[in-house]
């Protein structure tokens, strides 16, 4: 269990020395007692008020064990403000709830869901539309610092047109192999930005859909390796490597219509999967190892052998087939 806390704590960004299984697990067994346990709780708390500025409560660090009783009262503040699903946290003496480790432990897995819970849902709140312009404006301050241009005022309209210039001359005086023509050379009017975005906007959720898949299939996959005897005995080793591995991995698409605009003649030359300049970023240690003999399951209809027909011995007392059909024929006949 503290193996995997603590790659949780590291992913979050914690800086301090309970980023490590081994003195996590002792702050763990002391509790509020504890000055690094305390700090690590004080750094989760003002991490959550950081992203939801309207939580009220707040865990100061302590100096020293003779301060774990007010710490174990500001964390009762904070945890009924939260709503807390533990019971234990909630109910009961106030100054002995922290005195076990697995209440400590709750506590920490309690704190850091509901940080990873509220960065996700900051993450995903749509940005908020600045109708002053102001994000144009530093846009267009940052792009005036890297020419070197000094405007008079943002609200010139020949600015721009003194940007465009600037640049021009600055490509002019590179060699003809610094940039490529860009990829796209037509100019677009309205009605082609606004099929472009269409077509952006489906590639996107084609592209959300399919990362979705295969990180369900990685985590399906994972969960596979647990099953047996030998993962279960390693399974907090296991969870310790790929858990940052999962947790790098994003469903949602960073590229836009920027990065077409940006995009150069060079970035529609198609490279195989088997060059080696692919092959630098691609191979490893797995691809050198050989599967040995494996059982043949078949599933090749075209070596099935079509089947013989089965020829039976005539039965006794039975009369060949033309011999019934002439007697037949000789009774109609009388």
């Amino acid at each position: 269990m503290a193996e995997e806390t603590a790659t949780r704590l590291r992913i979050l960004g914690y800086p301090g020395s309970l980023g490590e299984p081994s003195a996590l697990d002792a702050a763990l067994d002391a509790g509020a007692r504890s000055v690094e346990f305390t700090g690590l709780c004080s750094w989760l708390v003002a991490q959550l008020k950081s992203v939801c500025p309207s939580i009220e409560e707040s865990i100061s660090p302590t100096q020293g064990p003779e301060e774990a009783d007010s710490f174990q009262l500001e964390v009762s503040g904070v945890v009924s403000e939260l709503h807390c699903p533990y019971t234990a946290l909630t109910t009961g003496e106030v100054t002995t709830r922290l005195t076990s480790r697995d209440n400590c432990h709750n506590l920490l897995g309690f704190l850091i869901s509901e940080l990873q819970a509220a960065r996700v849902l900051k993450a995903r709140e749509p940005l908020p539309v600045e109708t002053d312009g102001g994000k144009a404006r530093g846009e267009i301050q940052l792009i005036c610092q890297a020419l070197e241009i000094e405007p008079k005022s943002l609200h010139n309209p020949a600015l721009l047109t003194e940007v465009q210039n600037t640049v021009s001359l600055r490509l002019h005086s590179l060699p003809d192999s610094a940039v490529m023509n860009p990829l796209l050379k037509r100019q677009l009017d309205p009605e082609l930005w606004g099929r472009l975005a269409a077509v952006s906007q489906a590639l996107r959720v084609e592209y959300e859909c399919r990362m979705r898949m295969l990180i369900k299939r990685f985590q399906v996959t994972v969960q596979s390796f647990h099953w047996g005897e030998r993962g279960e005995a390693r399974s907090h080793s296991m969870s310790s490597v790929v858990f940052p591995l999962e947790a790098a991995l994003s469903s949602v698409s960073l590229v836009s219509l920027s990065h077409l605009l940006a995009a150069r003649e060079d970035a529609s030359r198609i490279v195989k999967t088997s060059s080696g300049s692919s092959r630098l970023g691609t191979s490893c240690a797995v691809n050198k190892i050989l599967m040995g003999s494996v059982p043949d399951r078949g599933g090749r209809p075209g070596e099935i052998e079509h089947p013989m027909p089965s020829w039976e011995r005539r039965r006794e007392g039975g009369r060949p087939q033309h011999q019934q059909k002439r007697s037949g024929k000789k009774r109609r006949d009388k």
